[in-house]
């Protein structure tokens, strides 16, 4: 992968964002993949997309992944990865039950998530779970007490809560939100029931806390931010939505074939940063791009530095 050069210097210019694309849990889930392609040959089926971009998703695809939908379109006995996003208990006894080799590439910090709902249901809370019902993630933790759980997406939802009288009840919530919006709905949980019990710490990933701030500081330096990331991303579609509150025009970009030039109308200033799913060579390409419609400087914006690391599991480790 080739690095990103400074052109010589112009008036228009990039400001790109550091850090950026990939996280922890990203990295540690396709390498998953890849160990699992090198050691059992293809086909190796995913369950749903490793992780939400849809050029990851066809490169593995190229080197013998198959994407299912289910584990029940797993042939019996097969291997079988689980995506970064996690799943249910009730996927967990369905692939056990159809024999498959399962290797789990849940991302550290949503098993945190899945660890906590547990802990919480056992003692009998009411979990008021913050996120995005049809999320995968969300699917995923709601499965592990779904008599308990009750999803809550907006502030209004968390207005128009009725519980029982003297009920204990506990927060959790989806690890790729909106800071602020997840704050709004705290707050608004908190004043409706003030004993309510949240996570031991933030659940919301650091990956995610972090690209959200680095747009925040992108937005007060461009006319446009632009995010490189698929839309089915939930990290990437938040990123796009914290720039806009902060006062810059924003939009999402697949790859660079998705930039519509007439965005770049009277704008001499384009931040560009990726969600924690979107590769390096996507951000690259859209630079480059954007230089030779003459945004030649480039400006490095470092809000943080990262060092978090998942290792692969034992039984993928190469010898």
């Amino acid at each position: 992968m080739n690095a990103i050069s400074t052109p010589a210097p112009t008036r228009k210019r990039i400001v790109l964002a550091e850090p950026r694309g990939f996280c922890a849990g990203v990295r540690r889930a396709i390498g998953m993949v890849e160990r699992a392609l090198e050691i059992h040959g293809a086909p190796v089926y995913v369950r749903k997309q490793i992780i939400h971009n849809q050029y990851v998703v066809n490169g593995l695809a190229r080197r013998g992944a198959v994407f299912v939908d289910s584990e029940e379109d797993v042939p019996e006995g097969a291997v079988c990865v689980f995506s970064a996003h996690g799943v249910s208990p009730e996927v967990r006894a369905k692939s056990a039950a159809r024999r498959l080799d399962v290797i789990d590439a849940t991302c550290p910090l949503v098993s945190k998530v899945h660890q906590e709902a547990k802990r919480f249901a056992a003692t009998g809370h009411t979990i008021l779970l913050i996120g995005h019902a049809r999320h995968e993630e969300v699917e995923g933790t709601v499965g592990e007490a779904p008599e308990r759980i009750i999803v809550v997406e907006t502030v209004d939802d968390a207005r128009a809560l009725e519980l029982e009288d003297g009920a204990s009840v506990s927060y959790l919530t989806q690890t790729t939100l909106s800071l602020d919006e997840t704050r709004e709905i705290t707050e608004e949980l908190v004043r409706r029931f003030p004993r309510i019990t949240g996570p031991g710490t933030d659940d919301i990933c650091y990956a995610s806390q972090n690209r959200q701030n680095a747009v925040k500081a992108l937005a007060a330096r461009s006319q446009l931010v632009l995010v490189v990331g698929s839309d089915n991303s939930s990290n990437s579609v938040r990123m796009v939505e914290v720039a806009i509150r902060h006062g810059a025009r924003s939009h999402l970009v697949d790859d660079v074939s998705k930039l519509d030039e007439s965005w770049l109308s009277d704008v001499d200033s384009v931040g560009v940063t990726a969600g924690a799913s979107a590769p390096e060579i996507l951000v690259e390409e859209l630079v480059a791009r954007l230089g030779e419609l003459g945004y030649g400087r480039i400006d490095t914006l470092t809000t943080v530095t990262e060092d978090i690391v998942f290792t692969l599991p034992g039984s993928l480790s190469a010898p």
